[in-house]
């Protein structure tokens, strides 16, 4: 049922400055019917219906371990792209930009209203070609309410990204990052 990962088209041959798409038509319809089923399927269901939620989510084809909780609200722009580990989350009113790859690792949690976007365009190209990498959000990793990752980010194994902060370069394991741009407040502790 899925399309497959798709690079973005040439901006100089589709001009999407002018409307034209980044994408190609298979991918748009694929992403049509995903938002109308996330629609009609999962976007009213109660919190505790994350079995349900990981079954869509995997008939589109996200890569979801048996415990990964998505809620209703989360936004994923394009399920194929997304992989959950066990006991990750994908909290309310969260944005899964998926134009590449978004790996969150297992125990880790991407809060309420935080965005994790795959893409960018070249701001130094006439055509603004879109441009995409893919996030990695390692194990045990915290992004708090309204931070955001960008493009090419990867977030170490234990790291925190603090309430609203931004981050666009990656975050070494086991520190806690704060502000816009994101800077190191510390180390984190490991209580075993």
């Amino acid at each position: 049922m899925t399309p497959g990962r798709a690079a973005p088209l040439d901006a100089r041959r589709t001009r999407p400055l002018e409307g034209g798409p980044s994408f190609p038509l298979r991918h748009r319809l694929f992403r049509a019917a995903w938002t109308l089923a996330w629609t009609l399927l999962a976007r009213w269901t109660p919190p505790p219906f994350h079995p349900w939620r990981r079954l869509l989510l995997r008939a589109f084809g996200a890569r979801l371990a048996p415990t990964a909780r998505v809620y209703a609200s989360a936004r994923i722009w394009y399920p194929p792209n997304l992989a959950m580990g066990p006991h990750s989350s994908l909290g309310p009113h969260a944005t899964c930009y998926a134009m590449d790859r978004v790996t969150i690792g297992a125990y880790a949690t991407v809060s309420q209203g935080a965005q994790l976007c795959g893409g960018t365009h070249n701001v130094d190209a006439r055509h603004f070609q879109l441009l995409t990498r893919p996030i990695a959000i390692g194990d045990h990793a915290w992004i708090a309410a309204d931070a955001f990752v960008g493009p090419g980010v990867t977030v170490g194994e234990g790291a925190v990204l603090g309430a609203r902060a931004v981050a666009f370069r990656d975050l070494a394991p086991w520190t806690i990052h704060v502000g816009n741009p994101a800077r190191l407040l510390r180390t984190r502790g490991r209580d075993e």
